[in-house]
């Protein structure tokens, strides 16, 4: 696919694989209160955060980092795209730079941790830098070589074909930072809990990642490297025009439903306020195309703390969604594993893949997905369907007779735009695997990599989504 745009052009130039980290080191202190912690959470010997999830050119981004023991370290910036197979692309170093031991922060009855660091370094973005993710790959030296990551994303003013949001306050969610700190830990040891009164903060580094696999090479990028990162790259190899932004965008950003044709949820999207669905259903309504190549998404709605102009630092679990697949066609659940099998091969989604009737894509659907109830939406279509392995036994929250079933659908919008719901974690695992992406696995299944069935299914959901709309 050949186009001109600003990201197709930004993919000429020189990438690199040195944006990867090679030098993880991790401690296995005894406990924290004296619970144990598990599988080398954090990286005392170096770890950071930064003072705003995404921002946009010209505005200051602040890197809290913190050493152990003191010493001198760099900061090496990279943004993430396709860059002729490398991956990623070097923008800035900053340093050498000294850095301190920063206290790791009393828990609150809340067991909310909030770091308040002292800032290692600061940089206002260039107005000349493209929207994108970026990793910010921290490294020391002495007395032993050792990484981690900071990640942020650049926002663009204007408009822009699709934007990505990732899903970083699922990220968040999930992240243990120190030890025990996640939404779903309430001091009870080896358990998860799904209840009220747990709150987490955007202030404090991101831990390795710690559910269904082991990732340590991607501790402090949340979950981007293993379930977005190759949808990002599949859209800038075949040239795009792509911008991104954070989920805490979509929940206070106005511009947003303005400035994109399609927009994006994917990967792991459990984590959402009402405010993002309400503004995502308003851009349903304006005529922008929906596309949620995730699963589990919408599943829990938080309720958020501090903050002024719709930004908020902290956020604790509310309740579960109920009217999830009244946006996305069908409803949100956790595990469940199976192949990813064609109902409607007729439909123009598959022209070019040569899917029969009950052609499957293996290993597709996990760990997590989508599915019936489906909602009664006018020309609603489910388009691939399948019975599931490890699923949950049961649903409380929403009684449902098929319990197990994945629904992929779609359904048009009011003014020539789509829905689309593939109904997966995984999807992105079909489109690309670039260097540096960490292959997802689960405890039922796995995708098998690149398929070029998923890659067709995609480019003609973008093709039929961008055709001429209201946004011309």
């Amino acid at each position: 696919m050949l186009m001109t745009n600003a990201i197709a052009e930004e993919n000429k130039l020189n990438g690199t694989l040195d944006w990867q980290i090679t030098r993880y080191i991790y401690e296995y202190p005894e406990s924290t209160m004296g619970l144990p912690l598990t599988r080398g959470l954090r990286s005392p010997a170096i770890e950071g955060f930064a003072s705003a999830t995404s921002v946009y050119p010209g505005e200051q981004i602040d890197f809290k980092i913190s050493m152990n023991p003191a010493g001198a370290y760099t900061i090496d910036i990279y943004r993430m795209g396709y860059y002729g197979g490398k991956g990623g692309r070097h923008y800035r170093q900053i340093g050498p730079l000294d850095g301190t031991v920063q206290a790791v922060p009393m828990e609150t009855i809340e067991r909310l941790r909030e770091c308040n660091w002292e800032k290692g370094a600061s940089l206002v973005i260039p107005e000349d830098w493209p929207s994108g993710v970026y990793l910010a790959k921290l490294s020391r030296e002495e007395p032993q070589p050792a990484q981690s990551y900071i990640i942020f994303v650049v926002k663009r003013r204007g408009p822009a074909d699709i934007v990505v949001q990732v899903s970083d306050l699922t990220w968040q969610s999930y992240n243990k930072w120190p030890g025990v700190n996640s939404l779903y830990d309430d001091g009870t040891p080896y358990l998860w809990y799904q209840g009220t009164n747990v709150r987490v903060s955007f202030e404090r580094p991101y831990s390795k990642y710690s559910q269904i696999m082991e990732a340590p090479l991607s501790c402090g990028s949340g979950e981007f490297l293993l379930w977005e990162y190759p949808l990002t790259y599949f859209l800038e190899s075949e040239g795009y025009d792509v911008a991104y932004c954070s989920n805490l965008d979509l929940h206070g950003d106005s511009a947003l439903a303005d400035n994109c044709r399609v927009f994006l949820s994917v990967g792991h999207d459990e984590y959402w306020t009402r405010q993002m669905y309400d503004n995502a259903t308003a851009m349903r309504d304006a005529g922008v195309s929906l596309l949620f190549l995730s699963g589990n998404a919408l599943y829990h709605e938080i309720v958020t703390y501090g903050g002024a102009g719709g930004t908020f630092r902290s956020f604790a679990r509310h309740k579960r969604f109920m009217d999830e697949h009244e946006l996305m066609g069908s409803s949100s659940f956790g595990p469940g594993y199976g192949d990813w099998t064609v109902t409607k091969p007729e439909h123009w989604l598959f022209e070019g893949t040569g899917m029969r009737q009950g052609d499957s894509i293996s290993g597709l659907i996990g760990w997590e997905y989508h599915g019936a109830p489906f909602k009664d939406i006018e020309g609603l279509e489910v388009v691939a369907a399948n019975h599931l392995v490890g699923t949950a036994q049961s649903d409380d929250d929403r009684p449902n007779p098929e319990h197990g079933r994945h629904g992929a659908v779609i359904y048009p919008g009011s003014l020539g735009n789509w829905v689309f719901n593939a109904g997966t974690i995984w999807w992105a695992n079909g489109l690309s695997s670039p260097p540096g992406h960490i292959p997802a696995m689960g405890t039922f299944g796995r995708p098998q990599g690149v398929d070029s069935r998923v890659q067709v299914i995609t480019r003609n959901l973008l093709a039929k989504c961008l055709e001429p709309s209201r946004l011309g």
